[in-house]
């Protein structure tokens, strides 16, 4: 499960991503969040130092910040980051599920799949809010929802007494999996169950699609508090990294 998760994972950047060495990298052209820019690593990648030197390269030629996503365990881009400088940001758990295990909806939430550009406007709007990103939505935004959504992703808005309150978004399916992501809920509606709602939502769409849904969240209550009651069990970790 942990080699298919990660190479659905790889597979998912592929279209847009360029090669360094044994490292496929996404860049982000318009916004130069780490969240946005990273590299995944080949499976069984055994980097060289000059590999590893030329992906820092590629990172500073385009101002951004050296940041690598991979599941463990993998000790030989371990060491061969550790060596060049990286630290370990986060790690991760990485979480699937067999059966879902329907919530309670909360009174007056809708939770629709999405396309016209209003509506990713909005998811976009809730992500940024969610997330801390320090920017207003923009085109720029409902572009890379578009692009997920060509990619056969699913891009969905929970409404609140019609008003847009929470976000979310699974990736296009590959080896069987589809990556549930981007849950996200403004300030002023939280801890109204609509996480668990638009979570257990994308879950049963990618069920329904014929694949396994997996996720990675926070290594805080949310394992427990939100994903766990849904069916969802730890079964790896993943590791954010990065040169400062």
């Amino acid at each position: 499960m942990l080699s298919r998760a990660q190479a659905a994972l790889r597979d998912v950047i592929r279209a847009d991503a360029e090669r360094v060495g044994p490292f496929l990298v996404r860049f982000d052209e318009h916004d130069d969040d780490p969240l946005m820019n990273y590299a995944v690593p080949d499976e069984g990648a055994a980097p060289t130092p000059a590999e590893v030197d030329a992906l820092v390269a590629a990172f500073r030629a385009r101002s951004r910040t050296p940041r690598l996503e991979y599941l463990l365990p993998s000790p030989l881009v371990d060491a061969a980051l550790g060596a060049a400088g990286f630290t370990v940001d986060h790690l991760l758990p990485l979480m699937a599920i067999d059966t879902l295990t329907p919530p309670p909806t909360p009174a007056g939430l809708t939770v629709d799949a999405v396309t016209s550009d209003e509506d990713l406007l909005a998811v976009s709007v809730v992500q940024n809010t969610a997330f801390g990103v320090g920017r207003t939505a923009d085109a720029d935004d409902v572009a890379r929802q578009r692009s997920l959504l060509r990619d056969d992703g699913v891009v969905v808005l929970a409404r609140l007494h019609g008003e847009p309150a929470g976000a979310g978004a699974f990736t296009a399916p590959r080896h069987g999996l589809a990556q549930v992501a981007g849950i996200g809920v403004l300030p002023a509606f939280r801890r109204r169950g609509i996480v668990s709602a638009v979570c257990a939502d994308l879950t049963a769409r990618v069920f329904d699609a014929g694949c396994t849904p997996f996720l990675e969240t926070e290594p805080d209550d949310k394992v427990t508090r939100l994903y766990g009651p849904l069916g969802y069990r730890t079964i790896g970790h993943s590791a954010s990294v990065s040169l400062r």
